[in-house]
């Protein structure tokens, strides 16, 4: 998909943020990050306040790739359910992991009180709506495994998911009151300005284009500079390149579009999300939504692979728009824009220790606002020396996946097949409310 020359509607909104320098000397530190996302700022922020001399290199601006175009949704947890990952990784770690994951928004959030981060940051909570009566039984055992643990989620039937969302369209759903929404893009751009605030050093328009070991450090090379150091953060995520290539080859790196309306009128906006929770559904490819701050409706999905325009795309979005709420017929769309998640084989993100003294941390599967964020701290307190079996999250070998040359044809082939399945639902499912009403 081309994401040239588009505008977001986060680039539109976001407080602007001062310009970086490009590196163009030859510098020291004790470590490099190479990402300006979540993860990697993350990891500064915290490597500044633990008093190490961090610089941060990035081949774009703050937040230029998936930090800054994602959804915006804070959402706990992984696309496992807590029991299920206890037996993946055993009792204790598996116990370990789940409490990592579920503490992810408490991270999000009270890094946005400590910093003061302008990002209208609003925690009223996350939706996950069933769109059949099917979809109900798993989405209860979620609610039931997290309740367990003390979390505040609870189901909900197909009246106040319509009282919540102002949509007729799902049968039921659980609240997740964890979980909530930020601007993205102010997102990053304050954890740029946190990171600064704690001695980091950035650089933008600053792609690492060679690493290579000598004497005992590890050196980096720009197109006009360079940094030597003793440890490296890789906090590159769906946009590695060949500078990092075997951890590029670990995921493969899927298209994302999404939508944003005009300003919803007041009397719509008083119906639609009114208590501003932000909406995930369980089509086979989930679309999410929520309101921004000045009541726009944010729709987002699966992208398309290849060089199409994302003006078409996103007619797709725009009929999921009108079917979700009919009410919204004839509203205008003031947005559109595109960017990449990156999923792993085995839908999980992965933490790897890549050589001495480099960590990396990337594969989100869509839920890196929270998921990158604790990253960072988790890639932070390993450079400080924690030992791997007391992070609360597994540190795994990398491995490359075999033939990922060929993935971004599997991926597509994939999303198609999923994007035909879910549209037989829907008209199968359309053609049985004629039936009822007959």
């Amino acid at each position: 998909m081309n994401t040239q020359g588009e505008k977001s509607l986060w680039s539109a909104t976001a407080a602007p943020l001062g310009l970086f320098p490009t590196l163009r000397e030859a510098l020291r530190a004790q470590v490099v990050v190479i990402g300006a996302g979540y993860t990697g700022l993350s990891a500064a922020l915290h490597l500044g306040e633990a008093g190490r001399d961090v610089v941060v290199l990035d081949a774009m601006d703050v937040g230029d790739g998936a930090s800054g175009r994602n959804g915006g949704q804070v959402i706990p947890g992984l696309k496992y359910d807590p029991d299920t990952l206890e037996v993946m990784y055993g009792g204790g770690q598996g116990a370990k992991l789940v409490a990592t994951v579920d503490a992810g928004p408490d991270l999000v959030f009270e890094l946005i009180r400590r910093y003061r981060i302008d990002c209208d940051a609003v925690r009223s909570g996350w939706l996950q709506l069933a769109t059949s009566e099917s979809a109900l039984g798993p989405i209860g055992k979620r609610v039931r495994q997290w309740q367990a643990r003390g979390a505040a989620v609870e189901s909900l039937g197909q009246a106040e998911v319509a009282r919540l969302t102002g949509s007729q369209r799902y049968s039921g759903g659980l609240i997740d009151r964890r979980g909530g929404t930020v601007q993205p893009l102010a997102y990053a751009r304050g954890l740029a300005r946190a990171a600064q605030g704690a001695g980091v050093r950035l650089f933008t328009h600053s792609a690492a284009t060679h690493l290579e070991r000598s004497a005992g450090e590890w050196r980096i090379r720009t197109g006009a500079g360079g940094v030597s150091c003793r440890q490296v953060v890789l906090a590159t995520n769906a946009y590695s390149d060949q500078f990092v290539e075997p951890l590029q080859r670990t995921v493969v790196a899927v298209p994302s579009l999404q939508v944003a309306t005009a300003p919803l009128p007041p009397d719509l906006r008083r119906s639609i999300l009114p208590g501003g929770q932000s909406v995930s559904d369980t089509w086979r490819l989930l679309r999410y939504f929520r309101l921004d701050a000045q009541g726009r409706l944010v729709m987002g999905s699966r992208g398309v692979f290849g060089d199409v325009p994302p003006a078409r795309a996103a007619r797709l979005h725009y009929r999921a728009v009108q079917e979700i709420y009919p009410q919204l017929s004839g509203i205008s769309f003031d947005y559109h824009w595109s960017g990449f998640v990156a999923m792993t084989p085995d839908h999980l993100p992965h933490l790897h220790d890549v050589a001495p003294g480099i960590v990396a941390g990337l594969g989100y599967n869509g839920r890196g606002v929270a998921m990158a964020t604790v990253m960072g701290t988790l890639l932070a307190r390993r450079l400080l020396g924690e030992a791997a079996e007391d992070l609360g999250f597994p540190v795994t070998p990398v491995r490359p996946m075999r033939l990922h040359r060929f993935s971004r044809y599997g991926a597509a082939a994939a999303i198609q097949y999923l994007r035909t399945l879910d549209a037989v639902a829907r008209f199968a499912e359309r053609l049985t409310r004629r039936k009822r009403t007959m």
